[in-house]
C-alpha cells in the first residue's frame, strides 16, 4: 500500500479499536507523523503491512494516552466487546 493508504489504515484502525471519532484518530496520526513516527514507513514500503498497521495503531494510541491509562483500558475493553 502507498504511504498515504498506510496512514489511512492506521487511522481507521484507531477509530475501530478504541472507539474514537475520525477527527480524534486523525489528530493522533498527525501528531505521530509530526514526531517522525512514520519516517521509516515512508522510506521502506515493506513496512506498510496490515499487521504493522495494527501494531502501529496500538502503539500510537497508547503513547498518546500514557497519562490516562484508565481511558485506554476502557476503550480496549469496548473494542473486544466486554
Amino acid at each position: 500500500m502507498t504511504y498515504e493508504e498506510y496512514l489511512d489504515e492506521v487511522t481507521t484502525l484507531i477509530t475501530e479499536l478504541y472507539d474514537l471519532s475520525d477527527v480524534a484518530a486523525i489528530k493522533h496520526v498527525m501528531r505521530a507523523q509530526a514526531d517522525n513516527f512514520f519516517a521509516r514507513h515512508d522510506e521502506e514500503p515493506t513496512m506498510r503491512t496490515q499487521e504493522r498497521a495494527e501494531h502501529d495503531a496500538k502503539t500510537i494510541f497508547e503513547q498518546r494516552n500514557k497519562s490516562r491509562p484508565e481511558l485506554a483500558h476502557k476503550r480496549s475493553r469496548r473494542a473486544v466487546g466486554m
